[in-house]
């Protein structure tokens, strides 16, 4: 009976046992293929990701800097005006 099941299966296929792993070996190949063709369809997303992080970094960065930009700015301004009230404060009277 197991020889009957051998020859079965032997037939169910004509080629031969190497053809038939080659065959398998070539699917295998086409499998890995397709996988690595999505890794790397998703190498460009990650890329973009990071050009837009790393732009958003240089944005803020020059945002930041004109905000302390202002903050100098605005203290120079109220030192002025310090002084500026300070002179008039201790102006003599005429």
């Amino acid at each position: 009976m197991s020889e009957e099941m051998t020859q079965n299966i032997s037939n169910a296929d004509n080629r031969s046992f190497e053809e038939r792993v080659f065959a398998r070996f070539d699917d295998l190949d086409a499998r890995r293929q397709k996988l690595e063709a999505r890794a790397y369809d998703k190498k460009p997303i990650w890329e973009q990701a990071l050009r837009e992080i790393v732009e958003t970094r240089r944005e803020l960065s020059k945002r930041l800097d004109r905000i302390e930009a202002i903050a100098h700015e605005t203290r120079a301004d109220l030192r002025d005006a310090e002084d500026r009230i300070e002179k008039l404060e201790f102006k003599p009277a005429s």
